[in-house]
């Protein structure tokens, strides 16, 4: 079976107590479709697909006090030692490795600043399978005011090395897994809430973002950073009805060589 280089972010979830408007937001949204696990330990845990193809998931939170929140994965060979290499690192380990049935290995952790990110380990289930299409994660950031200190830690945790980027109003650094830029890293958007702590924000990829914020709201969405033009298309942030934050890119055409 085919899957995603370790250190490359590989699927995301949703946690939420709402998970019967949150299936009706996004399927809505994305025009995407549930398919909800028979585990009876699962809690309703639900794969999204676009046509066909596992794209992203939605579940129960783990704690009655968690916040709605979309979560990056990143792909590992072995979740214990991405865990022990955290807490080395100045991270915590918020729920330690453990079997996901036959279909993986995972891990919650957090950064030294506070953001929350997991690692999976596959067995059964690869990850995601469609990525950079419309209606699929197509970009993985780390919102942060300590970039400094997220250097360090990344580089130790998944040998990640930063790149910065030319980019306005604030610096942008890309995150280098290999021979791929896997992911990105900005301070804060002076737009979104001053209370926010440092997460992951998770991107997917539409054909009109205009219209994508236009009907999110219609759903019941908070538009947090109405469209923009960005190097990488046009972006903007949403909150979701239940409160968790997403953004969507309409990506830039790709410009082919004439001769």
């Amino acid at each position: 079976m085919s899957g995603v280089e370790p250190g490359t972010p590989c699927w995301t979830d949703l946690a939420t107590p709402g998970l019967d408007d949150a299936k009706r937001f996004y399927s809505e949204l994305f025009g995407w479709t549930g398919q909800v696990s028979p585990e009876p330990t699962a809690g309703g845990y639900t794969v999204f697909r676009k046509d066909g193809r596992a794209v992203a998931g939605v579940g129960p939170p783990a704690t009655p006090d968690q916040v709605p929140i979309w979560s990056t994965y990143v792909a590992t060979d072995d979740a214990d030692l991405v865990a022990t290499r955290v807490e080395a690192a100045g991270g915590q380990v918020v729920v330690p490795p453990f079997a996901v049935s036959d279909q993986g290995r995972m891990a919650v952790l957090s950064d030294p600043a506070g953001a929350v990110f997991s690692v999976w380990q596959p067995m059964a289930m690869r990850g995601a399978e469609l990525f950079n299409a419309p209606g699929s994660m197509c970009w993985n950031e780390l919102v942060t005011p300590d970039p400094e200190r997220a250097k360090d830690f990344y580089a130790l945790v998944f040998g990640w090395h930063a790149e910065e980027q030319p980019a306005e109003p604030a610096p942008y650094t890309g995150w280098r897994c290999g021979a791929l830029i896997v992911g990105g890293m900005t301070p804060p958007l002076a737009e979104l809430p001053a209370d926010l702590p440092a997460y992951w924000s998770v991107w997917f990829a539409v054909a009109d973002a205009d219209a994508t914020a236009a009907r999110a709201a219609e759903l019941g969405a908070a538009v947090l950073v109405p469209p923009r033009e960005t190097p990488k298309g046009r972006l903007t942030a949403l909150r979701d009805p239940q409160g968790a934050i997403f953004s969507t890119l309409a990506p830039r055409p790709v410009r082919h060589a004439t001769v």
